[in-house]
């Protein structure tokens, strides 16, 4: 039996959040993870870091911790990031008076970084090519993440830095009282941290049982320009996202903003999807997503949503897409709040997220859960 002052259970966004945090206090660590390498949301998603898309209080918090964290694990780890910020798109009036009332009853209340761009402030951009929208909300505290890089360079930083453990191509069977029972043996940790993803059966199902909890299947695309490219540096969204992210979504013209879509455009309400663009450091493009929930993750995509997808993409751009790869992003869904930390015996913490900011707030999330259990 091999002993640890921490084992990690759980090789995606929260688990190496949380062995990270570990680590940096001297603390001897080992991660369990599955795969040869994490695959699940973690890497299957916009890398984007949305800290202005967060509603107010803890979730906005989070991000802006999160945000720091983020540029200096990049700095240490030597993976891409890329800090110019991100741009909503307001494509009509009403998309417009969203960013409007945003702007002036909530930027600066709340303290979100961002400014209020005009079309002719935004015809500036990339030569005019965005200049066929009324105007747009440039987020400055927003970064992106190239995710499918980036998790193993922290992965390996982790081993060959800081010196913890990896575990890989393994199954933890059992985790309680310091112990966690794997297919390749037993571990001893002072604690264990479980970040299972959406895995509410391995470990601990009867912490999860009465949570009520889904899973949310997206579809998303890799694209490139067909002809005409021009650099995008930062992720594109529209007033789709304004009626799904909480820093917009209960304001009262969001609110009607999402009753117009709902008499409008029944399918893209009906399948969740909210345009989002976000370039890659290869010059290609991360298109999505649409959001279907349920107890399991259906395994079959809807060529329709695509379809919607790449057009509104097309549209957003004013350019022509080829599609390069398709794939499903899968995660948690539908919890008692954003994101849960259970305390499952004295030596055993679970964190889950129950939405798809994971990359937005995950490194907050185990700074802050690290520090309180080891306080």
């Amino acid at each position: 039996m091999k002993s640890f002052d921490v084992v990690v259970v759980g090789g995606g966004m929260l688990g190496v959040a949380h062995a990270w945090a570990c680590a940096r206090r001297g603390l001897s660590v080992a991660i369990v993870e599955r795969a040869r390498q994490a695959h699940g949301a973690t890497i299957r998603n916009f890398g984007q870091v949305l800290v202005s898309g967060q509603a107010p209080g803890e979730m906005a918090g989070l991000a802006r911790q999160t945000r720091a964290l983020w540029l200096q694990l990049a700095g240490q780890a030597g993976f891409h990031v890329r800090a110019t910020g991100s741009l909503v798109l307001a494509r009509n009036a009403q998309e417009n008076d969203v960013l409007e009332e945003f702007a002036s009853h909530r930027l600066q209340a709340e303290g979100y970084a961002a400014r209020l761009l005009s079309n002719r402030e935004l015809a500036a951009y990339y030569g005019g090519r965005l200049d066929h929208h009324c105007a747009a909300l440039r987020g400055e505290d927003d970064l992106q993440i190239f995710s499918r890089e980036a998790l193993p360079a922290i992965t390996r930083y982790l081993a060959d830095a800081l010196g913890v453990t990896l575990i890989d191509g393994t199954l933890a069977r059992r985790a309680e009282g310091g112990e966690v029972h794997t297919t390749a043996g037993r571990l001893k940790a002072g604690h264990v941290f479980v970040c299972p993803g959406h895995d509410y059966l391995t470990l601990w199902p009867e912490c999860f049982a009465g949570l009520g909890l889904e899973v949310s299947r997206l579809q998303m695309m890799r694209v490139a320009f067909a002809e005409q490219a021009f650099p995008l540096d930062m992720p594109l969204l529209t007033g789709l996202s304004c009626v799904h992210y909480g820093a917009f979504a209960d304001l009262p013209s969001a609110q009607r903003l999402r009753q117009t879509f709902e008499a409008r455009s029944p399918f893209l309400m009906r399948e969740g999807i909210h345009l989002l663009i976000s370039p890659t450091p290869h010059g290609d493009l991360i298109v999505g997503d649409s959001h279907r929930y349920g107890v399991d993750a259906v395994p079959f995509n809807d060529e329709a949503v695509d379809e919607a997808l790449l057009g509104l993409a097309q549209q957003a751009l004013g350019a022509r897409l080829r599609v390069l790869e398709r794939w499903q992003g899968v995660y948690g869904a539908h919890g008692p709040a954003p994101y849960s930390v259970l305390r499952a015996d004295a030596q055993t913490t679970i964190a889950v997220m129950h939405s798809g900011v994971g990359m937005t707030v995950g490194l907050a999330i185990g700074e802050r859960t690290v520090a309180a259990v080891m306080a």
